[in-house]
């Protein structure tokens, strides 16, 4: 696996990191807000924007409890009933997205939400808590689109049974994401090797879904791991009501994030060696070279007291240092001034 296409963007191992703005259901159920969202996501260089579409009953019981890590005393079947994305927004993100050059996304939890999105998404993202859901995935299988599926709160061997399933169904253009299911998810914890284990373990593009509070560690390390999709909660303001803002970035660290990535990107560079246009006066000037230390006349021998190895900056550098023990014990050939490089026709 090398690469594939997600809409007309190449996703893979010699393209750039695909950036998904994770919106998700920062949105507070306020269309105009959904869109602020997405020109934040925009302003930030992002590649996609990603929301989540679901309805309660296709996730929890109804008499489900609460869940500690929201802090709100609502049952959680209550908390995501209030998160729900109306389906009638799906069209109007999707062309606003298109009218600000950023694609659309967002995942499905259950078939019907699947129905909805499919005819706008260019590929589904998978949550964590989805990924062993096997009759959901062989749903979305159906749709040939690529898939990119979170891998938290799972076992290696939960995962290669889901990544199994997937080829057998014909899923071949496949992302895996390193994810650790807390919110927020301590740094110490994120386990951003994992990246290379997916890589070596499935042959599969892989990539890092972050619920860290940091911008930039976690993503531009996954980055130099060979992450190729990094996906990141982000919120207007971190303030806001809502169970999934106080863990996302804000704008101006979601832009943070992205200009990590293309910096990390730059700096790994093509993996290949060569003296390079910008070493150029260094090269001449710094690496050693063999040189008279003193005058040298016509048929001196050559000593470690009349040549050194130095670097020549300004002079014409001499034989490279490898020849100097070769050169000791020889005569010149000429005279020879202090400072200036010897080279092989100074050798008698």
């Amino acid at each position: 696996m090398t690469s594939f296409t997600i809409g007309d963007r190449q996703v893979g191992d010699d393209s750039p990191t695909f950036v998904i703005a994770e919106a998700g259901s920062n949105h507070n159920g306020d269309l105009e807000l959904a869109k602020e969202l997405i020109d934040a996501a925009v302003d930030a260089g992002a590649d996609a924007v990603k929301f989540q579409t679901f309805r309660a009953e296709e996730m929890y019981v109804e008499d489900s409890g609460e869940v500690e890590y929201l802090d709100d005393n609502r049952s959680i079947y209550d908390v995501i009933e209030s998160m729900e994305m109306p389906y009638e927004w799906i069209p109007e993100l999707h062309d606003y997205c298109r009218e600000r050059d950023i694609f659309f996304m967002s995942t499905p939890f259950d078939e019907r939400s699947a129905d909805e999105l499919a005819e706008y998404v260019p590929a589904w993202k998978v949550a964590s808590y989805t990924s062993s859901h096997h009759p959901f995935l062989r749903y979305l299988a159906d749709t040939d689109k690529p898939v990119i599926m979170s891998t938290g709160a799972h076992e290696l061997d939960e995962i290669a049974e889901s990544v199994s399933m997937l080829r057998n169904v014909g899923v071949s253009n496949l992302v895996l994401l390193q994810c650790v299911a807390a919110y927020p998810t301590p740094l110490s914890k994120i386990n951003v090797r994992f990246v290379e284990t997916l890589q070596n373990k499935f042959n599969v593009l892989t990539g890092l879904s972050d619920h860290t509070l940091d911008p930039v560690t976690a993503p531009s390390a996954a980055v130099a791991l060979g992450a190729t999709v990094v996906e990141k909660h982000f919120t207007l303001d971190k303030t806001m009501e809502g169970p999934d803002h106080q863990f996302a970035l804000e704008p101006d660290e979601l832009d943070q994030m992205v200009s990590a990535i293309r910096d990390t990107e730059s700096a790994l560079g093509t993996g290949e060696k060569h003296v390079l246009e910008v070493e150029e006066e260094l090269y001449e000037k710094a690496r050693r070279a063999i040189h008279a230390v003193r005058d040298i006349e016509a048929g001196d021998e050559f000593t470690t007291e009349n040549v050194e190895v130095l670097r020549p900056g300004e002079k014409d550098a001499g034989l490279d240092p490898k020849f100097y023990d070769e050169i000791l014990g020889e005569t010149s050939a000429r005279s020879i001034q202090k400072g200036d490089g010897i080279q092989w026709s100074d050798v008698r």
